[in-house]
């Protein structure tokens, strides 16, 4: 039987951890650019939706979709494919692939298809299963969060409570790269329950790591609050990397209360600080545009951007109401013309990434021609 993934750039890593869970089970998926025989696999988000799941719709093979869309969705998204992986894909991909290759209609834990949804039975622990084997992908080191951001899909697909790649298994999986960069909601909760950070953990996996750590930076980050004078001690002896990533999301302290954000602008402020302090560029992530934002809050929110930006970087995306959150259904606020000008005069400077106006450029990159 072949088995096949849509390759989009959006879901680079997810092919990487899926591929090695369904290679430990004997099936390989090769990467194609439209939908093959005999099974084409999806992930899918809630911007490549729309292109996805009329080329669903139209496949002339089984059709399996996953990913935080098709988590959310997952009874429209059963309309179109044949099969719909609901949350964690680990256990779930390879126990229906190997289900349809024994014939029949296959009933998998986390599994949906339009008779209905089996329930998810089981939690993934990372130490079972290869971040990645024959495709190449970052290690993942920490999923779930215990954090409720009204805006994020996170807790609600991977939980709340945070689980961990053992320092041996991330050992052992760094040895394929000199260049060691991580997947994980917040770096610095590496080895704790994700409320309060373990430093003693981050360095006992430092001390492990050979070759150039890169460490709360892309393609991972850190919240505002874990940003200390011990964190970034860690990291300026043993990691490689000059800047540090995290998410302020608004400058009005009512707006982040209304998110569950769980960190307050004092701590945005702090951790800037810090990291210029230690030699480290901060790159700060913003929201712009949330739906119960009023102009006093978008100008506090220009205002903090404005400030960070004359100490470090900026990256800036409009809201986007994804499904399965509590925000989902809701529509972005205009911007204020101050708040236009602002992040164009600063995208100018080189001060400024993101994208304000067209959300899907964020995580379509189609558009680019980047895709295989």
């Amino acid at each position: 039987m072949n088995v096949n993934w849509r390759f989009t750039s959006a879901s680079r890593n997810s092919y990487a951890a899926l591929s090695a869970a369904c290679e430990n089970q004997g099936f390989i998926l090769d990467p194609v650019r439209a939908p093959a025989d005999d099974v084409t696999c999806y992930s899918i988000n809630s911007i490549n939706a729309g292109t996805l799941l009329d080329e669903i719709a139209e496949a002339g093979c089984i059709t399996i979709a996953g990913g935080p869309h098709a988590t959310a969705c997952y009874r429209d998204v059963a309309r179109v494919a044949d099969y719909v992986i609901v949350g964690e894909g680990e256990y779930a991909l390879p126990a229906l692939l190997s289900g349809i290759e024994e014939g029949g209609s296959p009933r998998v834990p986390g599994v949906a298809t339009k008779d209905g949804l089996v329930p998810q039975d089981r939690t993934v622990l990372l130490d079972a299963y290869p971040p990645f084997s024959r495709v190449r992908g970052y290690i993942e080191i920490s999923r779930g969060c215990p954090f409720g951001c009204s805006y994020c899909q996170t807790p609600r697909i991977f939980g709340h409570a945070m689980r961990h790649r053992t320092i041996d298994s991330i050992v052992r999986w760094s040895r394929s790269y000199r260049d060691l960069r991580f997947v994980t909601p917040n770096a610095l909760a590496y080895g704790s329950d994700g409320s309060e950070p373990r430093l003693e953990k981050i360095e006992g996996l430092f001390r492990r790591l050979s070759g150039n750590i890169y460490f709360g930076t892309f393609p991972s980050e850190v919240r505002p609050e874990f940003v200390s004078d011990e964190a970034l001690d860690l990291i300026t002896t043993y990691c490689a990397n000059s800047k540090i990533h995290f998410g302020a999301q608004s400058g009005s302290d009512q707006v982040l209360d209304r998110l569950g954000r769980g960190h307050s602008i004092g701590d945005v402020v702090d951790a800037v600080e810090l990291c210029r302090d230690h030699g480290l560029t901060p790159i700060v992530d913003f929201i712009v545009g949330f739906p119960f934002e009023t102009d006093d809050d978008q100008g506090s929110t220009c205002d903090l951007i404005a400030w960070v930006a004359d100490r470090g970087q900026v990256h800036v995306h409009r809201f986007i109401p994804l499904p399965g959150t509590p925000l989902a259904g809701r529509s972005a606020r205009p911007l204020l013309p101050r708040t236009e000008r602002l992040l164009g005069k600063l995208s100018l400077k080189g001060r400024l990434t993101g994208s304000w106006s067209d959300p899907e450029t964020r995580f379509n990159r189609r558009k680019r021609g980047n895709d295989i």
